[in-house]
């Protein structure tokens, strides 16, 4: 495949075409890093014991928040970049590139130096267990050491998402799994190694994913191509990327600290609510990973036409995609609360269980396409520069009201179904709060660039 055509401009042709040509790798590069999130666990576990899995599980949460921390800061950046794409300007298309690459290495710099001193305070705060601290030190401080490559990884996905390249991103993802699930086999299956041995590949799949992204993007087309000598930041687009960045990476951190809180009152009902509540949660993930990576398209999508001043394909694009969203959320929905059952099932044999993972599946199921109308809305907004929206949005209903909803009613109905509806009732109000200021605002207002087609013309 060759560089030009890797890059989709989405301000022409059929919309429905752009958006799913756009969004199926990123489905199949997220199904694919669930695998092999799921079997790097399962080598640990099942080679070196349950103690070991626990010291790699117990910092997964806060790696989790850092990796959706960054995924949002970069797709807020890819934002700014497609508006430059779209609008066909250059001169700041490569500048802001050029920013996105500096804030990427400054970022890397500071979250390695923070981690590996501050490794082993933030796992006590955490209340890691002593018995597993001394690894679970280990592990996360490499990790750490290692952060650059995870975090210039998702730098580099979110510059070439945002010039409508989502295919390579799919192929080195694969090739970095295929690498973290190798050394794991070699490192602890082979060689009998340590937990420091699996940070050690992760880290070096990571950094060979972020060095392929590196290498697409120092060979791509003139009009988006990095140049290492060209690195800098330009204050002007800093601040452009970091207002619509920031927001959408503490909506991610601030959801995941959330649902903390909701696993916290999960854990209070037992080990079988827990395992039975989890193996519902990795079923969740798997069966919305196509909504997801379509509302992922979405913001480019909104940003390139943005760009290039195509009000009525935005238009007609957020219609198509708010429609297609919540129609795939709602079939999967259905599919996951008529087999439950047969699902959970593959998970364990014990019918309590089964029975927790159905009941909180079936509570859930049918509000999918709530769900999908918020995300799918977060990632319009986020295209059109209106990142600040969703992420308070997020903050009061995702958090602030899911917390307190159930903070309140588990004292006085001590019922694990309180928590399990803590879900679609947050799902739907803040689906009907997007949905009042989608038709009530004019969110494209504001939407031009100060260096959009008017400048394009100046340089003709």
């Amino acid at each position: 495949m060759s560089s030009s055509s890797s890059a989709v401009r989405m301000t022409d042709g059929a919309i429905w075409k752009r958006i799913l040509v756009f969004a199926i790798p990123i489905f199949w590069g997220n199904l694919f890093q669930q695998l092999y999130n799921t079997a790097d666990s399962l080598i640990v576990g099942n080679v070196l014991g349950s103690d070991a899995l626990a010291a790699v599980t117990s910092s997964s949460s806060l790696i989790y928040l850092l990796v959706g921390f960054f995924q949002g800061l970069f797709i807020g950046a890819g934002v700014i970049i497609s508006r430059y794409y779209g609008a066909k300007n250059t001169s700041t298309l490569q500048k802001a590139i050029h920013t996105t690459a500096a804030l990427g290495i400054i970022c890397g710099v500071i979250m390695t130096v923070i981690g590996v001193c501050a490794t082993p305070v933030i796992l006590r705060l955490m209340g890691t267990p002593a018995s597993v601290l001394p690894d679970s030190i280990i592990y996360l401080r490499i990790y750490f050491a290692g952060s650059m490559g995870f975090v210039l990884y998702n730098c580099f996905v979110g510059i070439l998402q945002a010039v409508g390249d989502s295919k390579h991103p799919l192929i080195y993802l694969v090739i970095s799994s295929v690498i973290n699930i190798g050394l794991d086999l070699f490192f602890i299956g082979v060689l009998g190694l340590g937990v420091g041995w699996a940070a050690v590949a992760t880290i070096i799949a990571q950094i060979v994913s972020a060095l392929l992204c590196l290498r697409k993007l120092l060979r791509s087309p003139e009009e988006f191509r990095l140049v290492l000598r060209k690195i800098r930041i330009h204050g002007e687009l800093l601040s452009k990327i970091l207002k619509n960045g920031v927001p959408s990476g503490v909506q991610n951190s601030i959801i995941s600290i959330a649902n903390v809180f909701v696993q916290s009152n999960i854990n209070a009902f037992g080990a079988l609510a827990v395992a039975g509540c989890g193996a519902y949660s990795t079923i969740q993930g798997f069966a919305f990973l196509p909504v997801i990576c379509f509302t992922m398209a979405m913001s480019t999508f909104v940003s390139q036409n943005l760009g290039a001043e195509e009000y009525g394909r935005v238009k007609k694009g957020t219609v198509f995609g708010l429609a297609c969203c919540c129609i795939i959320a709602e079939v999967i929905g259905i599919l996951t609360h008529i087999f439950g059952p047969w699902l959970m099932s593959w998970f364990s044999a014990d019918p309590t269980v089964i029975q927790y993972g159905v009941e909180y599946c079936r509570c859930n199921g049918l509000f999918f396409f709530s769900l999908a109308f918020s995300h799918c809305m977060a990632s319009i907004f986020r295209g059109a520069g209106k990142a600040i929206v969703p992420m308070f949005v997020m903050m009061a209903f995702w958090c602030g009201v899911r917390v307190s909803y159930i903070a309140i009613t588990v004292r006085f109905i001590p019922d694990i179904h309180v928590v399990f509806w803590a879900y679609p009732l947050t799902w739907t109000l803040s689906s009907v709060f997007f949905l009042i200021y989608y038709i009530k605002v004019d969110w494209m207002r504001g939407s031009k660039l100060e260096h959009g087609k008017e400048a394009v013309a100046k340089q003709v």
